[in-house]
């Protein structure tokens, strides 16, 4: 990677990406409809899991409003059943990094590249997780969308990070993440990086499509391609693709 694209930030997301058990968060959203009687083998759970599968990356409390729209009392409702049920699901099963994770998050801080932590959820539920993980002194900065205004696929996550940690210019960016709204964040924010892993919610070809650089199979990968020590061809993604 040369000086004019040289990588001084990475924003990585939380869940299916560093955070393994994504299948707690898709477990969290089952057990929340299910407080409002929408439960599995039932046309309207297919339909309500359709669509949270559909916009996994973005604000918790905004797919709760796109399943309700005209009922902002249900959705709310809702996405405190949500949050409720992730933290139980931590105590009953436990949290654990994707393996790997830790070590790419201090290869890449311990090479002066900054690192910032950004997520759909709520302040509340990303400071359990930090705290589960003990990793408020691993990183940089934690963000969601509540410290910022909009959250995926909206770049104000990644553009605010770029401001608190004073990058002085966005193509010195690398966003990784296992969502589309992961990508397209990356995108609209000027990101020269835009990592999609395997490890979470969507498949390559979904990640390809919402504007992926590079799709790798985990957060293990990141660091060779963010400090310039990669040149493995399955790594980066065809210019067609681009």
């Amino acid at each position: 990677m040369n000086e004019a694209a040289r990588i001084t930030l990475v924003c990585l997301d939380l869940a299916g990406t560093t955070v393994a058990g994504d299948k707690l968060v898709e477990t969290a959203f089952v057990e929340a409809l299910a407080t409002l009687g929408i439960v599995p083998g039932t046309t309207a759970y297919e339909r309500a899991i359709a669509d949270v599968r559909q916009s996994r990356g973005q604000p918790k409390i905004e797919i709760f409003r796109n399943l309700f729209p005209e009922d902002e009392a249900r959705a709310q409702a809702v996405n405190l059943s949500f949050e409720r049920s992730y933290d139980s699901l931590i105590d009953r099963m436990g949290l654990a990094p994707v393996p790997g994770a830790e070590s790419a998050i201090d290869k890449l801080i311990g090479a002066g590249v900054r690192v910032c932590l950004t997520t759909g959820f709520s302040r509340a539920t990303l400071g359990r997780v930090l705290d589960t993980l003990g990793w408020w002194s691993r990183v940089d900065l934690a963000l969601c969308p509540a410290d910022v205004g909009r959250g995926r696929p909206s770049p104000d996550l990644v553009l605010s990070a770029a401001l608190r940690l004073r990058v002085d210019d966005v193509r010195h960016i690398a966003v990784c993440g296992d969502t589309e709204s992961d990508m397209l964040c990356g995108r609209r924010a000027g990101a020269s990086v835009v990592a999609g892993v395997l490890t979470g919610a969507h498949d390559k070809e979904r990640l390809l499509r919402a504007g992926a650089t590079h799709v790798i199979d985990s957060i293990a990968d990141l660091p060779a391609i963010v400090l310039g020590e990669s040149d493995r061809e399955q790594d980066v993604v065809g210019a067609e693709h681009r």
